[in-house]
């Protein structure tokens, strides 16, 4: 049984932050209804290349086991739909700009005058509280702004953002958590993400040497600030990644290494940072003597945390090969059989989500189950209200 099933959110958001959570609520067994533009939907649709059935796959990604439902909010008709749907949810989330619901006419007072259990969120950029008010924010710019870009990237080298837009994740998945704490609550709640706030809460540890420092945190590239050995090595046929993350660990590292005088000279992992350049070349040189397959398989005996540094198709196809997928597959009414990463829980999840949908795919069925009747339907979308796949 799916936790959420008979759940309904309604979904104002596009882009990534937004749609990341209500897909995790979807997951999970909401009815998760994706209120899009008429004319063009979700930015997302057309970020791409690369497109499979005319959909780009950046859309795809974090769209599955939703409905789409395609109402111009500009038009009072409009307006007064989308609040329909907001009056019958269980939870909202938007991520316009701040004030931008409210203009629209489904900000939070207007849906909890008719919806007062309602739980509704909103991801902002920098949060409704600071200044400048109404200040956009995009996953990059919460990176840099976070400090998240400044500890990223080669010590001698400029600061890099990540290779995904992570903050947009992060708030993605707060939202998701807040969201179902405010439904196990029954009460309501209004709830506000903003990307800055999840960028510096997802600095853990190194936000947190800051604090206790006051110091500027420095980039260590593939290394970790605080555990030594804790980074990536060649080796003779690619890179590998260890995480000697203790005393025990180190030990048994300099064992399958033949480097036990390490051991001794560096027992404590305060030791093994503070002389990391001592450290740190001595395991490199031992490491590229014997191929990646070897050492991997002497560590993996040996208890030590160590991976292959790989691609992503190599990532995934590894998965699959280990005996449980990362991927599902679904059958989308344009691109065919699609594959999508799966959910990463384990448990109550859709076994065989519906693939993203279509811009309107699903207007006339969601405007039917608010009393309009086909030719209602039809009248909406000849005066431009909605739009209907």
């Amino acid at each position: 049984m799916q936790p959420l099933r008979g759940v309904r959110v309604v979904d104002l958001s596009r882009v990534l932050a937004g749609p990341y959570c209500t897909m995790v609520l979807a997951d999970l067994g909401a009815d998760v209804v994706k209120v899009e533009r008429p004319q063009g939907g979700d930015e997302t649709r057309s970020w791409g290349p690369p497109f499979a059935g005319g959909e780009a796959a950046y859309y795809l990604s974090v769209n599955r086991g939703k409905r789409s439902c395609a109402i111009d909010l500009s038009q009072p008709e409009g307006r007064e739909l989308a609040l329909e749907l907001c009056a019958g949810a269980d939870a909202v989330i938007e991520n316009f700009k701040v004030g931008g619901a409210d203009r629209l006419g489904v900000g939070y007072a207007a849906v909890h005058a008719r919806n007062p259990r309602v739980v509704y969120c909103s991801i902002t950029g920098f949060g409704s509280e600071r200044e400048p008010p109404g200040r956009p924010g995009y996953d990059f710019v919460a990176q840099a702004e976070s400090g998240l870009m400044s500890i990223t990237g080669p010590a001698d080298g400029p600061p890099y953002k990540v290779g995904v837009a992570l903050v947009d994740v992060l708030a993605g998945l707060h939202a998701a958590a807040a969201m179902l704490a405010g439904l196990h609550g029954g009460a309501g709640a209004r709830i506000e993400v903003p990307l800055l706030d999840s960028g510096l809460a997802g600095m853990v540890n190194v936000a947190q040497n800051a604090l206790v420092t006051g110091a500027e945190p420095a980039r260590y590239g593939n290394a970790h600030p605080n555990i030594v050995p804790y980074e990536t090595f060649e080796t003779a046929s690619g890179q590998i990644a260890i995480a000697a993350a203790n005393d025990g660990l180190f030990t048994a590292l300099c064992r399958v290494l033949g480097l036990d005088e390490l051991a001794d000279r560096f027992p404590t992992n305060a030791e093994r940072v503070e002389h990391r350049t001592e450290l740190i070349p001595l395991v490199a040189q031992r490491l590229r003597e014997r191929p990646a397959e070897e050492w991997i398989a002497a560590l993996d005996a040996a208890g030590v945390p160590v991976g292959k540094v790989r691609t992503v198709p190599e990532a995934l196809a590894a998965a699959a090969a280990a005996g449980r997928p990362a991927t599902l597959s679904v059958e989308h009414p344009t691109a065919g059989a699609l594959d999508l990463v799966a959910s990463p829980i384990w448990g109550p999840t859709a076994d065989a989500p519906t693939p993203p949908p279509l811009l309107g795919e699903h207007t006339a069925e969601v405007l039917r189950e608010l009393g309009r009747s086909e030719a209602d339907v039809a009248a909406l979308a000849q005066s431009g209200v909605v739009r209907v796949a």
